[in-house]
């Protein structure tokens, strides 16, 4: 394999952990959401998201180095990853988040209103 070979390897490597890691946290984030915020703002739901989610991690584990499972077709397996990944980040969790925010207590939006 030569240095252009070496180098497309290690840029496919990243590109698949990205997805992969991506792929946990909006996992973690779909599953920490209340069951009600998916159908209060038009989404599939809670569960189905869970599952297109556990998915494409499970998808995008199968296609990691070194000869995972669905290493011959990784690349196209990791697009499909990616794109449930994406669809979550990009529609799904902005369209949930008004349904879920916190009440009260710490966190971004707690604390005194108005105050510092």
């Amino acid at each position: 394999m030569g240095v252009v070979g070496s180098v497309q390897w290690i840029l496919y490597l990243l590109v698949l952990l990205l997805v992969f890691g991506a792929g946990v946290w909006a996992l973690v984030d779909a599953a920490l959401r209340p069951g009600t915020a998916f159908t209060s703002a038009g989404k599939a739901s809670k569960t189905a998201w869970v599952l297109i989610l556990v998915g494409a991690v499970v998808l995008a584990f199968l296609t990691m180095p070194p000869g995972g499972p669905l290493a011959g077709g990784g690349f196209l397996v990791m697009s499909l990853s990616a794109v449930a990944v994406i669809v979550y980040f990009v529609d799904v969790r902005p369209a949930v988040a008004p349904y879920s925010r916190r009440r009260g207590g710490r966190g971004r939006s707690g604390g005194t209103p108005g105050g510092w």
